[in-house]
């Protein structure tokens, strides 16, 4: 990568209201936001089980607390094993008590975890191993204008973004676009033929922020 130049313009792809939030972290800290969102995230009907069928909830996203509905009123009593600050302060603000937040993946966090985890999910996830999930949401693809990434560094906050964006930029026009990623396996989602991929050291939308800060002055336009 060579500095010098005006940053690259970063492109913010995650769904609302995340987008919105982490445009403005990227403006504030001086670089051109285009906000991009691949996805609308949405409530499901679910029902909620027995609470005490369970000895604690997993929470993998913040979306799950979000559009959770009614319901998740009755799991209250259960404590939160979360994966991510931001989840964890999600499910604080929705009144339960979080006894554990993860920095890794599900598997990970679940993986410390004793006894019967329930899993309040989106619709596309992957399986916890000795967890029940219930899906509680779902993310519908949005339009995108793909000439709108041209040029630019582009954020990826989950692997099903990682996954979309590469099926939407193929061939040649991958060279323009860098990728800066939350973790290394939602980079290796995104294949390969862009200009750079860097992941972040941290599963943190602050610490990608600064990555794709770094990475649009280094590269420049």
């Amino acid at each position: 990568m060579t500095g010098g130049g005006t940053p690259r313009p970063i492109a913010v792809l995650r769904p609302e209201p995340g987008n919105s939030a982490t445009a403005a972290r990227v403006q504030a800290a001086g670089c051109g936001a285009r906000r991009l969102p691949l996805f609308s995230v949405a409530a499901v009907d679910w029902a909620a089980p027995e609470p005490s069928h369970f000895d604690a909830l997993l929470l993998t996203s913040a979306n799950a607390v979000r559009h959770g509905g009614e319901d998740l009123a009755r799991l209250r009593s259960l404590p939160v094993v979360a994966v991510g600050e931001a989840t964890a302060r999600a499910a604080r603000a929705a009144g339960f008590t979080v006894t554990l937040t993860g920095s890794g993946d599900a598997a990970s966090v679940a993986a410390v975890t004793s006894g019967r985890l329930l899993h309040l999910a989106g619709r596309e996830h992957r399986a916890v191993a000795g967890a029940t999930t219930i899906v509680v949401y779902a993310a519908e693809p949005l339009p995108v204008d793909v000439s709108s990434l041209a040029g630019t560094v582009a954020m990826l906050h989950s692997a099903r973004a990682a996954s979309r964006l590469a099926s939407l930029v193929a061939g040649e026009r991958r060279k323009s676009i860098a990728l800066a990623a939350l973790s290394p396996s939602i980079a290796a989602a995104a294949g390969d033929g862009w200009r750079c991929v860097i992941a972040s050291e941290l599963p943190r939308d602050e610490a990608l922020v600064a990555l794709a800060v770094r990475l649009a002055g280094a590269i420049g336009d």
